[in-house]
């Protein structure tokens, strides 16, 4: 066995004694069940999500100090999962699901529901968690329970919208570590900054042209899971259409078979693979950056996906190397059978632009994008 199983295989069993230890002191945290925001269809639904010790992670506030954002941080990555813990999952039709966590706490259900209930916020509908025990030695606290929701578009939703989150969303400098690890250290969701305009953009994508505001959006991001409370509350403050997060384990012990692949790359097409296949008639506008893979995972699903794909926007982060790897792809996807536009943008006015005229939104919306571009370089 190398010495990196070894090595993972020794951390698992200092964090299962480390939380065997804390539960026969009475030392461990008050357990919650944290759901992730999910989708489905009318006849199937995605349920996940993790269970942890609550490590007291307040609301955020534009008031927070630099060291309580990260001590909060630290909070989110020093959290004790709860493995081999039973679940039960109920859905709307009253039917009960049992479900075992894994090792590093999640659970992942798929259900075939026969009613779906009324929605609970629009395109929204709710999926109930309840806690029915948990493994020696760890005490089952009774009433731990939680409610998922899940996304299920609607039938004359025009098109869904796939877009990455750091460097396209939010302001990170992934390609600057120095600076992504000030941001994502010492910054809170009220402190992130978003892209200029992305928010007013994002809703125009969301109403479409037939003004129903019925378009899906689903976050495909390679951030970890740690994260998912930050990422969600900042896309509410800034009031950017919510959507499923999609992100990534983080866990130390990984399949030898992975350890080849870019882990970015994997992860982020094996998702969007997911949303095209569970969507099979609905085609998809892709929002990524320069700073990474994104130009290539795409291109690589308008190969897939024939006539899937109606456009692709590419946030410009000002590095030429990167820009000219973003043309490239470009051209090949212009040269090839499958003719779909992939733009290298400076900012969300360009790419509005270009989605007014390709006939994605309207008109009318680009003046009120330009003005909440405006406002964001106020702020």
């Amino acid at each position: 066995m190398p010495l990196l199983d070894k090595l993972n295989d020794w951390a698992e069993r200092a964090d299962d004694l480390v939380l065997q230890m804390r539960a026969r002191l009475g030392l461990l945290h008050p357990l919650q069940i944290v759901p992730y925001r999910s989708y489905g269809t009318p006849s199937r639904l995605y349920v996940k999500g993790r269970l942890l010790t609550d490590k007291g992670i307040g609301e955020p506030s534009a008031d927070d100090s630099r060291w309580q954002n990260l001590l909060n941080m630290y909070r989110r990555f020093e959290s004790n999962e709860i493995p081999d813990a039973q679940l039960l999952i109920r859905p709307a039709d009253g039917s009960e699901h049992p479900i075992v966590t894994d090792e590093e706490g999640y659970f992942t259900l798929n259900l075939e529901p026969s009613v779906l209930g009324e929605p609970i916020d629009y395109l929204w509908y709710a999926v109930d968690i309840d806690l029915k025990a948990t493994p020696e030695p760890i005490p089952t606290p009774p009433g731990v329970r939680a409610q998922a929701r899940v996304l299920i578009p609607p039938a004359d939703a025009e098109y869904g919208i796939i877009s990455d989150l750091d460097d396209t969303v939010i302001q990170t400098s992934a390609t600057d570590l120095l600076r992504m690890a000030r941001t994502v250290l010492l910054r809170n969701a009220h402190s992130r900054l978003p892209f200029k305009g992305v928010a007013e953009f994002y809703r125009a994508l969301q109403l479409g042209r037939n003004g129903k505001r019925n378009n899906p959006f689903f976050y495909v991001s390679s951030s970890p899971w740690n994260l998912y409370d930050l990422l969600e509350d900042f896309l509410a403050l800034n009031e950017i259409p919510a959507g499923p997060i999609l992100l990534r384990d983080m866990a130390v012990s990984r399949k030898r078979s992975d350890r080849h692949v870019n882990p970015h790359h994997g992860h982020k097409l094996k998702e969007i693979e997911n949303l095209l296949l569970t969507y099979p008639k609905l085609p998809f506008v892709l929002i990524g950056d320069s700073g990474q893979e994104d130009a290539n995972i795409y291109r690589e699903v308008v190969q897939r996906h024939p006539n899937r794909i109606l456009a692709i926007y590419i946030r410009d982060i000002m590095r030429p190397d990167r820009a000219m790897l973003v043309e490239k792809v470009a051209e090949d996807l212009l040269d090839d059978e499958h003719k779909v536009e992939m733009l290298l943008v400076q900012d969300t006015v360009q790419a509005a632009e270009h989605a007014a005229r390709t006939g994605l939104i309207f008109n009318e919306a680009i003046p009120a994008i330009e003005q909440d571009k405006q406002k964001d370089e106020q702020a």
